[in-house]
């Protein structure tokens, strides 16, 4: 009887062991994944701030006489794609969604910085002040998309760790979590656009 006893005991123990292992292995792995959502979540947030100025910043610069107008065409198409490509939380382990969302808004990027380097020949634009306070919010803006992504790559970076370590991929893959996928650097993404508008000293630089 005692014998018995003891091995109800046993059992019981190994199984509660196993159940307290596997829940807080799936316990973490849900705080690194809401992590993740809530560091997309303000990436979010930036990209989406910088959507609402660019309005703005085209309406500043089209009365100037003879302004390039494929520069704003561009910057107009540009901000139409990626607006249209809008992805969630859920379309973070997609790598073909999340690349094509990525392309979209670092063609947004670069039509910006160009508009900004034509900008260069209109002393009009320049120093028109609404133009003069489109300037500081756009390079904060673009400042703290840079933060945002790297603080997203390193909430992604703790949750695919995780993921993909012995034992708890086990979990991982019976529960259907999925790693997710990076931002991925372009040539110059390791610094934002620069919109100091220092034109000539931009070319002493290069």
């Amino acid at each position: 009887m005692k014998k018995t006893i003891l091995v109800v005991l046993l059992v019981v123990l190994i199984i509660i062991i196993i159940f307290g292992f596997f829940g807080c292995n799936y316990n973490r792995l849900v705080r690194l994944e809401e992590t993740v959502k809530q560091a997309w979540a303000q990436v979010e947030n930036q990209y989406q701030r910088r959507m609402d100025l660019i309005p703005n910043l085209i309406k500043t610069v089209q009365g100037a006489a003879d302004f390039e107008r494929t520069v704003l065409t561009e910057v107009t198409d540009a901000r139409s794609k990626a607006g249209q490509m809008q992805i969630n939380a859920n379309d973070l382990t997609d790598p073909d969604k999340f690349a094509k969302f990525q392309q979209a808004q670092d063609q947004l990027s670069s039509a910006i910085s160009r508009l900004l380097v034509v900008v260069e020949r209109y002393p009009e634009i320049k120093s028109n002040q609404n133009f003069l306070e489109l300037q500081a919010q756009l390079e904060g803006t673009e400042n703290r998309i840079s933060v945002e992504r790297k603080n997203f790559n390193e909430a992604v970076q703790a949750f695919n760790s995780k993921v993909r370590s012995f034992p708890t991929n086990i979990i991982a893959g019976m529960f259907g979590f999925k790693q997710m996928e990076y931002f991925k650097g372009r040539e110059g993404s390791d610094r934002p656009p620069d919109v100091n508008f220092e034109f000539d000293k931009k070319q002493e630089k290069k």
